[in-house]
């Protein structure tokens, strides 16, 4: 057998911007063309298209099918379990958007609570005394106090 040849990525690119077709795609990532096609197919991976249909793969695309043939080949995953592996990386990925946005929502909260209390701290130097049922309220630095 003869040596494995590997191409490497020199060039910096946005890492989900299509720039490789099938070829050089499958080529990065050491599979057949078929076996992206096929992958597509299932859903595994989506690539870009050009204004006249040519698939273009990304730095991201060709770095999800070495994940994929890493699940199938090193840790012997069928392409279900892969599916399902992506589906619950999603549903986390979303979970965690959630709990980011819940976090900031509990800080400001926390925040808001903060800034209620010294309003209510406020509030208290300036307390009232009822001088008798349906009077008008006075505050207490009003009050004259006389001598018992």
């Amino acid at each position: 057998m003869g040596a494995r040849r590997t191409t490497r990525i020199t060039a910096r690119v946005q890492g989900d911007r299509g720039v490789f077709m099938i070829s050089v795609a499958a080529e990065l990532a050491e599979m057949h063309p078929q076996t992206l096609r096929m992958y597509e197919a299932r859903g595994l991976i989506e690539p870009q298209r050009s204004p006249k249909g040519t698939r273009l793969y990304s730095q991201d695309d060709v770095a999800r099918l070495r994940r994929i043939q890493e699940m199938t080949a090193e840790l012997g995953m069928n392409l279900a379990g892969v599916e399902r592996v992506f589906e619950l990386e999603d549903k986390l990925e979303r979970l965690q958007r959630k709990v980011d946005v819940l976090e900031q929502r509990a800080g400001a909260l926390q925040d808001e609570i903060v800034r209620l209390e010294e309003v209510r701290r406020s509030v208290r130097a300036e307390i009232v005394r009822y001088e008798a049922p349906g009077t008008a309220l006075i505050p207490i630095r009003h009050v004259r106090r006389t001598p018992r």
